[in-house]
């Protein structure tokens, strides 16, 4: 019996598959050349993978058809402290015999004897790789073992291998998967550039273990790196024992193909990280909507199909032809989808721009916190909402705040109650980075034009960073994207309790022309001072007036103490007597009590 998805092959190809069933495998060998050739030959005549599962008898238990790049794994009983007792040889019709992400997930999860992969290309054997399941802290990984050449595949004596890692098995109690992601970065920009993509590996609890950089003019459209640097990080991948490569810059969907083929492990870019991120930290309804459709937006060009088993729908009478490839109906249902996330996006919209009209009509000046993600926004907003309003009102809405980045997403607007008696709404947006995905960009759009209405722009910097003055230039570039650049701005270097002066003098000269506050939102250092410096730039609309309100109108009085700043009050014979300092709702409101202005 032939499993998997034997759809569109050959009655006799199946029954010469079938055969298998009846060769034997000596004791001390992994497969025969016999065993090979079948599996090679009827793998390149249907260009997909071909399995055999073998047990330690030497008997062949299970015979499996898959597509292009994966194949169906026979059923096997796990055990704990044990190997299952049962190989599996399967075929890479690319011509690739590198074991695949795919293929050591299967070795570690079933606990194989082992899991071999044979390339095979115009019906000749071009390598054999074989994977073996390891221990190293008690934790279960795994061991590559090649390229080999075909006959030294089959003399090779797994026996000593199996025995000894067996009883490795067999003396731990607690024997934990290897289930941790740990990724290889390749860059062709800076050091700096890959410094931050491990941070944003972090964010993912993806744990660096390794930085490539190469130096290229021109950009490979194959590889995007040259040749000889990828099988240089597929050796390393071994050596470091990575499932994840991770590229500073975008890639296309042939680059990465091509990429895992020749590496054999799970090669993702920068933009995915950094969607991968967004969609962890989204918590509103909104930012999970702009999170999904960026990656859609991401995703669609890059679609590919599985394989050429899955070009059909449908057949029989009336559907004759190709009919709808598989890939075709991918795209139209992400299409769709997308069409569906933006009409959803312009109800927010909608709904933003009323709340945001209410503000305008009110005259509430805006101010709004941006910055490179991880500076401190967070920190400096929850402070500022804490000193600036009601403590119960403060506790509730705090926003999550850590040392990493993209910590938070979702765009907040909250009223705060400025020292000099104004109320202003103070909104944190969402944190940038070098490389931001175009696609984020334009999915963020809606909240991020929070800025373009801002009366003021706090620029967060992070003063303690080495790229400080790179991060700058960073957010200045969103800025012009979102028009927003000559917005009036207070550059703020946070952090300064960790930064060295050297530093904070390159920066304070870097931002000439700029009004610069040096702070600590977490050490709570000069925060009188940015308070100060924020009431003097943004925009007032307050007057001095002078009113005399008669006693039997004390409601105006309490009115007035209520929403104006009152510098001076005198009770005369006939009243009391304020100055004060009013916005125009009280001005017109009181006009008639004024007697001076």
């Amino acid at each position: 019996m032939i499993l998997g998805n034997i759809e569109g092959v050959k009655n006799s190809i199946l029954n010469e598959l079938d055969n298998i069933y009846n060769f034997f495998v000596p004791k001390d060998s992994i497969f025969t050349d016999e065993i090979v050739s079948l599996l090679c030959k009827v793998s390149n005549l249907i260009e997909r993978e071909v399995s055999v599962s073998i047990n330690r008898k030497g008997k062949v238990i299970s015979v499996a058809i898959g597509d292009s790049s994966t194949v169906e794994l026979p059923l096997v009983d796990v055990y704990q402290n044990k190997l299952s007792g049962v190989r599996v040889i399967h075929t890479h019709p690319n011509g690739n015999p590198k074991l695949s992400a795919v293929d050591t997930s299967a070795l570690l999860k079933l606990k194989l004897d082992c899991i071999v992969a044979i390339g095979t290309f115009n019906n000749l054997v071009t390598g054999v790789c074989i994977g073996f399941c390891d221990v190293k802290d008690d934790i279960l990984t795994f061991e590559e073992v090649g390229p080999l050449k075909l006959e030294d595949a089959i003399e090779y004596k797994y026996l000593n291998k199996l025995t000894y890692t067996e009883e490795i098995i067999s003396n731990i109690e607690n024997l934990n998967e290897d289930d941790k992601e740990r990724a290889i970065l390749v860059g062709i920009d800076t050091d700096e550039s890959l410094e931050e993509l491990g941070e944003l590996a972090r964010a993912c609890n993806v744990e660096p273990v390794m930085k490539v950089m190469q130096k290229k003019d021109k950009i490979d459209n194959a590889f995007f790196i040259g040749k000889g640097k990828v099988s240089e990080i597929a050796l390393l991948r071994q050596v470091k024992m990575a499932n994840v490569i991770i590229f500073d810059d975008e890639l296309a969907g042939s680059q990465v193909r091509n990429l895992e083929d020749s590496i054999g492990t799970k090669v993702i870019d920068r933009t995915t990280l950094i969607l991968d991120i967004f969609a962890r930290r989204a918590k509103s309804k909104e930012a999970k909507i702009q999170v999904e459709l960026a990656q859609l937006k991401y995703r669609l060009p890059r679609l590919m199909g599985l394989g050429s088993v899955l070009s059909r729908t449908g057949g029989g009478i009336g559907t004759r032809g190709p009919g709808e490839k598989k890939l075709e109906v991918d795209k139209r249902h992400i299409r769709d989808r997308i069409h569906d996330l933006e009409n959803e996006l312009k109800k927010a919209k909608k709904t933003r721009e009323v709340q945001r009209e209410k503000r305008v009509s009110s005259e509430l000046p805006q101010i709004s916190l941006v910055g490179y993600t991880n500076a401190g926004k967070s920190t400096l907003r929850n402070l500022l909402c804490e000193l600036l309003t009601p403590r119960d009102y403060a506790a509730k809405e705090k926003v999550f705040e850590a040392n990493m980045l993209f910590a938070t997403l979702d765009v907040t607007t909250r009223a705060i109650k400025l020292t000099d008696n104004r109320t202003a709404a103070l909104t944190d947006t969402v944190g940038f980075v070098r490389k931001l995905p175009h696609s984020l960009v334009e999915s963020f759009k809606s909240t991020l034009e929070e800025v373009i209405y801002s009366d003021l722009l706090v620029h967060v910097v992070d003063s303690s960073s080495d790229t400080a003055i790179d991060q700058i230039k960073a957010v200045n570039e969103v800025l012009t994207e979102l028009n927003a650049k000559d917005k009036n701005t207070i550059i703020v270097l946070n952090k300064i309790d960790k930064a060295e002066n050297e530093k904070i003098e390159a920066l304070v000269k870097f931002c000439e022309g700029y009004e610069v506050v040096q702070i600590s939102a977490k050490e709570k250092i000069n925060i009188d001072k940015l308070l100060s410096e924020i009431e003097d730039k943004l925009p007032s609309k307050t007057k001095k007036v002078e009113y005399l309100i008669p006693y039997d109108a004390q409601k105006v009085t309490a009115y007035i103490h209520q929403y104006s700043v009152v510098e001076l009050e005198e009770f005369k014979d006939n009243g009391t007597y304020l100055k004060a300092i009013v916005d125009e709702k009280v001005y017109n409101k009181c006009r008639e009590y004024m007697i001076g202005e």
